[in-house]
């Protein structure tokens, strides 16, 4: 979500240090705030959300992990009929720009133009995650309202036309040009994991002293675990992650 989401991820994340939403993510989850009082009620123009150039968005997308696994990634780019494959890859890996949809439906940041959240999927995650991503986009662009694109979404989840998460499926979001919501704006780097809806404390998450956040998200059927770590993509330091 990703984010990112970025979602009911940043309202954890904000409500924590400040994330997510991831999201998250953008990003990542169930902020509060009623409609009539979100600056974004609804999407704005489609080239609000699109980046300039295909090279920019490559560039961005890889600074999501370590070179040592984006440079051997398949890249995405986000086009007006939904993502395309811009860079094959080698390693299994997906890096992509998530944007705002991708967060919950009660996320103030929802249709917000400025998400930029650059993600790394492995190989599980590619396979068991990216697919909702996918799916949110294609409805957004297709016109779908919130509200329809959620219906689809859990549609397809029942349907099993969107398949059950794999284990191990996780994601690098670590990009020092990550924008994950108008609080958050770019938060700590940090690491996402992808399980089916559990509770905070069979990870030990959300505890005081834990470095591990969990935020649930009832949409997607899932619990997000997210692990700030100590550096950007680029091997720089980040400043350090107080719970």
């Amino acid at each position: 979500m990703t984010k990112s989401f970025i979602d009911r991820k940043t309202v954890a994340l904000t409500a924590l240090a400040i994330l997510l939403q991831i999201t998250v993510p953008g990003a990542i989850w169930q902020a509060k705030a009623q409609a009539d009082k979100t600056p974004y009620p609804a999407m704005a123009p489609l080239d609000q959300y699109l980046m300039p150039d295909q090279d920019s968005e490559i560039a961005l997308a890889r600074s999501a992990a370590p070179k040592s696994i984006s440079d051997n990634a398949e890249i995405l780019v986000l086009g007006r009929e939904g993502y395309k494959t811009a860079v094959k890859g080698s390693n299994g890996f997906v890096c992509m720009v998530e944007r705002s949809w991708t967060a919950g439906s009660d996320d103030p940041d929802f249709w917000n133009p400025k998400i930029r959240s650059p993600i790394c999927f492995n190989p599980p995650a590619t396979r068991t995650y990216l697919p909702i991503t996918l799916m949110k986009t294609k409805l957004v662009l297709a016109g779908k309202s919130k509200e329809k694109m959620f219906e689809a979404i859990s549609a397809a989840l029942d349907s099993k036309e969107l398949p059950a998460l794999e284990s191990d499926a996780m994601c690098y979001m670590m990009s020092k040009q990550q924008y994950l919501s108008d609080s958050a704006q770019c938060w700590h780097p940090h690491l996402m994991f992808f399980v089916p809806r559990t509770t905070p404390e069979s990870w030990g998450a959300n505890l005081s002293g834990s470095p591990i956040v969990a935020a649930d998200d009832p949409e997607d059927r899932m619990t997000i675990f997210l692990v700030p770590v100590g550096h950007w993509s680029d091997g720089t330091a980040a400043p350090p992650f107080m719970d």
